[in-house]
């Protein structure tokens, strides 16, 4: 299947009177359940309707790879293509490709600044059992992820993040970390630096041979890469509650804290000198015999707090109605910053959340929505949740990876 080579060129679209983000057009190709799929939305608010299974969240994922990393559902590139009888026997370097390997174009206008974009699987490789990611900005190949950064933020709320609140702290942390991200584009490099670096830790220390200067020098990286992520982690969280703390309309105000001892040594030490101490203590962990990095301390050991403001109920302990509202005030108070510090709300990609809310909020979603000034595309299997949107809205109804402009 072709990626068409005239995928960027400019569409007579109705431009929007937003400064914000906006995809103008989209073109997947051999993409999950997708031979090929283009859109042309002039809106900010994108609706996907259709039958379970037909697709929508297929288009959702492909958009959260305009971002740094494996997209919403963590997939493995290869995971991303479109099953075929044929599997392809040559080889090719291109976005634009005929073949089995999955890509993914958008013209993205940023303000009144239109940038392309194009993302798909790395096929020359993949005869030697290569899983790479290319990326090409504006026509040239980007030296790493993290270039989107420069470009967009894209937020996303999915239904396997309502148990946010009750699955493991590791999960908290990558949510947290991806709401950083936004803000910090090499915050995803220190992460990704920090957790290499702490399995070649381990690794050493497994070993029978255990270099001494080597482990110093892992532990000086670790205690330098974990301190700032923990220093990003505060400070947005600083930045955001003033925000986060409001109720806006049914939305609840959110307290958000994170618990960890590297976190209790940053209230009364310099970071210079928590990195001391973080590294003296690696050091007498190492002497002790410790191996596991669930017995040090570190970012990977954080824990993330969310009370809910009104009913000061940590947020487990909340209804699933309420857990959901409070996810939305956090997504909220998110685009709200951003959109302070940067100009713009992040690209936001809402899967199934307005299914869950009564009336009211889901109203109030909506107008709360549009206020960001960003490109919303929403998911729902009843398109008449969506009707009072009218107008304002792009709506496409999804078969079995075929759509209809409606």
């Amino acid at each position: 299947m072709v990626v068409e080579r005239e995928v960027f060129e400019s569409s007579a679209v109705v431009r929007s009177k937003s400064a914000g983000l906006a995809v103008r057009r989209l073109v997947v190709s051999n993409f999950r359940n997708y031979s090929k799929a283009i859109f042309k939305p002039t809106h900010d608010i994108v609706v996907l309707t259709g039958d379970n299974g037909a697709g929508k969240t297929n288009l959702l994922e492909a958009l959260s790879l305009l971002s740094p990393g494996r997209g919403f559902r963590r997939a493995k590139l290869v995971e991303l293509d479109k099953v075929c009888e044929a599997q392809p026997t040559r080889l090719s370097t291109s976005l634009e490709t005929d073949y089995n390997a999955w890509a993914i174009s958008v013209e993205l206008a940023v303000g009144d600044d239109l940038i392309t974009i194009g993302t798909g699987r790395y096929t020359e490789t993949e005869m030697k059992g290569g899983n790479k990611r290319l990326i090409k900005i504006n026509g040239n190949p980007a030296k790493s992820q993290t270039e989107l950064n420069k470009y967009l933020a894209v937020s996303w709320l999915t239904p396997q993040m309502d148990r946010l609140f009750h699955d493991g702290a590791n999960q908290r942390r990558r949510f947290f970390d991806r709401l950083v991200f936004a803000f910090d584009a090499t915050h995803s490099t220190r992460v990704n630096t920090y957790n290499y670096t702490l399995r070649q830790h381990r690794k050493l220390l497994q070993s029978s041979y255990r270099d001494h200067k080597w482990c110093l020098a892992l532990e000086s990286q670790i205690a330098e890469t974990g301190v700032a992520i923990i220093a990003a982690r505060c400070d947005l969280i600083r930045r955001l509650s003033p925000i986060l703390g409001q109720n806006v309309g049914p939305f609840p105000g959110v307290r958000l804290s994170v618990e960890g001892e590297i976190e209790k040594w940053l209230e009364k030490n310099s970071a210079l000198e928590v990195e001391d101490k973080f590294k003296e203590s690696l050091e007498q962990a190492r002497i002790k015999g410790v191996i596991e990095p669930y017995e040090v301390v570190g970012p990977h050991r954080s824990e993330f707090n969310c009370l809910h403001s009104l009913k000061n109920t940590p947020a487990n302990q909340c209804s699933t109605g309420e857990q959901k509202a409070l996810l939305i005030s956090i997504m909220l108070a998110h685009g709200k910053l951003r959109k302070l510090e940067f100009g713009n709300s992040p690209l936001m990609l809402l899967d199934e959340v307005v299914a869950h809310l009564d009336e009211l909020r889901r109203e109030a979603l909506f107008d709360l929505l549009g206020s960001l000034g960003s490109q919303v595309w929403m998911t729902g299997t009843d398109a008449s949740l969506f009707g009072t949107l009218g107008s304002k809205a792009d709506f496409y109804e999804i078969f079995d990876g075929e759509l209809v402009h409606q």
